[in-house]
This record gives C-alpha cells, sequence and structure tokens, in this order.
C-alpha cells in the first residue's frame, strides 16, 4: 500500500515511513498536483484538509481524512482502517527523511560518521542508500515505542467498545 500525505501531514509521513510505508511527501504539491499524483500513481491520499477529501472522493480516488488530536491517535486510525501494524520492523521501514528503504550498515562503517559516544553505545546501525543518513535505535526510541503503543492501546479500546 502506498500514500500520498498533504503538507500538513509530514510527522505522520515520517511514522509511516519507519513502520515500512511507501509516502510520498512534499509541502510544495498543490491540491491538485495531490489529486493527479493519488490516481496516477494509485496512492492513498491522507490528508487535514476537509475541502481536499472531498474532492478526491468525489473523483474516485482513495483517501482519508486524517483528524485525530494526537500522532498515536491518528495512526491508531490508520492501522484499523487500512490494516497497518504499529510494529517497526527495521527489515521492511524506510528513511524517515526520503522514503527510500533503510538497509542495515555494519558499524565499523559508521565510524567517524555518528558521535563516538553513540558509537560506542550502540551496536546495530542502518543506514539510508539514497540520503546516506544513519540511524539507531538511541534514547529516541523509547518515545516512539510509547506512541506505538499508545496507539496500540487506543486501536483496542475503540474495538472493545463495540
Amino acid at each position: 500500500m502506498k500514500f500520498i500525505a498533504d503538507g500538513m501531514l509530514g510527522k505522520l509521513t515520517r511514522w509511516l515511513r519507519i513502520l515500512g510505508y511507501n509516502v510520498k511527501y512534499s509541502n510544495s504539491l498543490d491540491d491538485a498536483q495531490l489529486l493527479m499524483i493519488a490516481k496516477k500513481e494509485r496512492r492513498v491520499l491522507l490528508t487535514r484538509d476537509l475541502e481536499l477529501y472531498q474532492r478526491a472522493v468525489a473523483r474516485g480516488i482513495k483517501t482519508f481524512y486524517v483528524n485525530g488530536q494526537t500522532e498515536a491517535e491518528n495512526l491508531a486510525k490508520l492501522s484499523k482502517r487500512f490494516g497497518i501494524s504499529l510494529e517497526v520492523d527495521m527489515a521492511i521501514s524506510r528513511c524517515p527523511k526520503c522514503n527510500a528503504r533503510v538497509r542495515p550498515i555494519q558499524k565499523e562503517k559508521v565510524a567517524g560518521r555518528v558521535e563516538r559516544s553513540t558509537f560506542s553505545r550502540y551496536s546495530e546501525f542502518w543506514e539510508c542508500p539514497k540520503c546516506e543518513q544513519i540511524y539507531w535505535q538511541g534514547a529516541h526510541w523509547i518515545r516512539i515505542r510509547k506512541t506505538l503503543e499508545e496507539a496500540r492501546e487506543i486501536q483496542n479500546n475503540r474495538n472493545e467498545r463495540r
């Protein structure tokens, strides 16, 4: 499943890419371009713009109106609607910056490319082959796991109410 997100959804784009989803994003695309790309590339349009959502629906473009108050709520809604897994799998994860699939890189090859403390503290690293950004599961992963856990709880609470 592929998505295209409007310019208001940069954070959500990064989340979906981390989860392994191909998300096209640029805050310079106008509504007509978003609709054209969604249709041409068979991408689900994600938008916070109700008018754009309605125009997409009228044109038969698969779309989702993103109206949650938090990233966790938006992720829970997307997970429910599209069956998105709320677990990070680095084997399919994408670069949050440029959307390319990240790949494991030997620790020795990141020497000098990350802080010394990071190099000594962590043993697993991933690299984006396109933008060459290096990733590791550092302290920020506590927040990532917390947000995904919160999204799973929101989803489970909605399922229980039915």
